[in-house]
């Protein structure tokens, strides 16, 4: 199997927000003409907890394969039912996936929590992008065919750092004809004289991050020309900006970086706002 069909990754685990990631999921494969896996994992316990945990496995990925299968007959379809816990089996699976979708939230999570443990875990550590859906479904009814919203919204840093993440936005964006693609940066005077920027000038400052901005852009906008792009420099965090913007876009995609994982690093602060408080699915790209 070759990167360019190496399949998008489902969990489920009953939950309606679980459906919602599924939705989803059958919605990218067969965008990109992709194969779909579908994963309820099963969570090791005692014997007779393990063999009920099977059946149960089995009754929900039937459902969600009939599910699939309504929603884009001819899709290429697989489950798996792996003995694990949630987060330490998708982020094995995600070695060998082009992306992983988890719902916001799986059974057992706590109303109060924008987002559940297992799905920030797996964000957190998977080797490959993984979006966490928030549609504000609360039911198992079944998503609307298209996108409501077609622009992609994605957070940039202002260097080679955001590569994976551009790549990954402008994919996004040109599987979904009309989209435009909103790029945010966010800087502050303290960013700029790092990067040996104006200091004191505030318009000369903003000046530089919007010419950044169109540096960083520039070979793809000649590879993706039927792109429109929107480059948004803001003063401060980015995090604002990305959250708002998440209620009205298709798909907001941030950067982690890779590797953070094995120190117990966890997301930046304007990826996990962004995560945790989003109006709608959140991609996040290891870079």
């Amino acid at each position: 199997m070759t990167a360019d069909d190496l399949p998008v990754i489902a969990a489920v685990d009953g939950s309606a927000h679980s459906w919602e990631a599924l939705d989803w999921a059958v919605g990218e494969a067969a965008r990109r003409g992709l194969p779909l896996l579908i994963v309820r994992v099963r969570p090791p316990g005692r014997r007779a907890e393990e063999a009920a945990g099977l059946r149960e496995a089995e009754e929900s990925l039937a459902r969600a394969e009939a599910r699939a299968s309504r929603l884009a007959p001819g899709l290429a379809v697989a489950t798996l039912a792996p003995l694990d816990f949630p987060s330490a089996a998708l982020v094995s699976l995600s070695r060998d996936a082009s992306t992983v979708v988890v719902g916001s939230r799986g059974l057992g999570g706590f109303r109060s929590l924008m987002i559940g443990s297992n799905s920030l875990a797996t964000a957190s550590m998977a080797q490959c992008p993984v979006v966490v859906v928030h549609t504000g479904r609360t039911d198992e009814s079944e998503a609307e065919p298209a996108d409501a919203f077609p622009d992609v919204v994605a957070g940039v840093a202002g260097d080679e750092s955001s590569g994976a993440v551009l790549d990954f936005a402008f994919e996004a964006a040109v599987s979904r004809p009309g989209a435009r693609l909103r790029l945010v940066h966010g800087w502050t005077m303290f960013s700029s004289m790092l990067s040996g920027g104006p200091i004191f000038d505030s318009e000369a400052a903003a000046d530089t991050a919007e010419r950044t901005l169109a540096e960083i852009t520039a070979g793809r906008s000649e590879r993706y020309p039927q792109v429109e792009i929107v480059r948004e420099p803001v003063r401060g965090s980015a995090s604002r900006t990305l959250v708002t913007a998440s209620a009205t876009a298709a798909l907001t995609v941030v950067g982690r970086r890779k590797g953070g994982e094995s120190l117990g690093l966890g997301l930046s602060p304007v990826a996990q706002t962004t995560v945790t408080h989003a109006l709608g699915p959140v991609a996040v790209v290891p870079v």
